[in-house]
């Protein structure tokens, strides 16, 4: 009897000890020492062929990698989110090794959500106006001028109604786990500045590939035009577009300032940026290391946020020594905007329908 209860206690310790420890119990610590190398297992000695201890013939927890990656550039708040996110998975879990792929090498946002649905990427963090093309009504979190400051923005995102449209990825192969933040978006252009609205009339301005944002620039007066990101440096050098706009990270690390001569501090729009899993990956994981992955999320969500507003902070003292102007929008210029857009929200209102709409006026009082 003493040996049946030594052996179930050597067993049951062998697989604890190849999992992940569930977070309520071993919390990710902040400065997590690199995980030790996995070297294949010595040949066994004679004696230890003659004698195998009981544990010798469980097979060791296999290591499943996760690939994640953006088209963000590695400096970017986005990019540093993702490394904060392999330390504290890698530190909870040691089943799950982490893969960081910045700069657009896992492809463009487009083939970054296909790749999430077949499995071979495994997690990302993508606007939501590029999802909006799986799950349209994620794509109210685009509408122009919505939110008035990140606390309303965060309010909204983390709780119930940002929560709904996590889930609503689920049937298109994608799990959503929570919002990071791309960050508040700004116009750039090589043409003229702009502090008025009247002075966006006819500017050719990149825009995302999604219908809201193409609807939105018209009825602000210029001539959207929807581009790839990657392609968007070589299409404002060769002025394919007068203008784009995009959070000041981008503009930075991109280096627009060197093809671009004015920005306008509009704010028009907070882009919030889902970290998300592929569903074929999440499947494949156990209960424990689901839980290791949404923890991770969501310790690294926190990062990733305060990485975005320090590159907010910095952005423009770079960009003003890089030789770009920078203006504020004229006193009264920015409810003129919100006035132009508003057939904007009668016609996304329409098609996302009046119980989003309501939950949403609801969530941000």
């Amino acid at each position: 009897m003493k040996k049946l209860f030594s052996l179930a206690l050597v067993l049951a310790v062998g697989f604890g000890a190849a999992g992940c420890s569930p977070v309520t119990q071993t919390p990710a610590p902040q400065s997590p020492s690199p995980a030790p190398s996995v070297s294949a297992p010595a040949a066994p000695s004679p004696s230890e062929s003659a004698s195998p201890s009981p544990s010798a013939s469980q097979p060791a927890a296999s290591v499943k990698t996760m690939k994640i990656g953006s088209t963000n550039a590695k400096d970017r708040a986005p990019s540093q989110g993702f490394y904060s996110f392999q330390k504290y998975l890698e530190a909870e879990c040691k089943t799950i090794k982490v893969e960081v792929y910045t700069d657009g090498v896992l492809g463009d946002d487009t083939a970054t959500l296909e790749g999430l649905q077949m499995g071979t990427i495994q997690g990302s963090t993508v606007s939501t106006s590029p999802i909006a093309a799986l799950v349209p009504s994620i794509g109210v979190f685009g509408l122009p001028f919505l939110f008035s400051d990140k606390e309303t923005a965060y309010k909204v995102l983390d709780g119930p109604v940002g929560q709904e449209e996590l889930d609503a990825l689920s049937g298109s192969g994608i799990i959503g786990l929570c919002y990071w933040e791309n960050g508040w978006r700004h116009i750039t252009n090589s043409k003229r500045p702009i502090k008025t609205l009247a002075d966006l009339k006819g500017l050719k301005i990149r825009v995302m590939n999604s219908p809201i944002e193409v609807d939105t620039w018209t009825a602000l007066g210029t001539n959207p035009t929807p581009l790839d990101f990657s392609q968007l440096y070589t299409a404002l050098e060769q002025k394919v577009v007068d203008g784009q706009e995009n959070p000041l990270g981008n503009v930075v690390t991109k280096k627009f300032n060197e093809v671009q001569k004015y920005l306008t501090l509009s704010g028009h729009e907070y882009s919030a940026s889902p970290f998300l899993v592929s569903k074929v990956f999440w499947d494949s994981c156990t209960p424990d290391e689901q839980a290791a992955i949404k923890d991770a999320a969501l310790k690294a969500r926190d990062d990733e946020r305060v990485a975005a507003q320090n590159e907010d902070k910095t952005a423009t003292q770079t960009l003003t020594a890089a030789g770009m102007q920078i203006d504020q929008l004229n006193p009264g210029e920015k409810d003129k905007m919100r006035a132009a857009v508003q057939p904007i929200y009668d016609k996304y209102g329409a098609k996302y329908g009046k119980d989003l709409m309501d939950k949403l006026a609801a969530a941000m009082k």
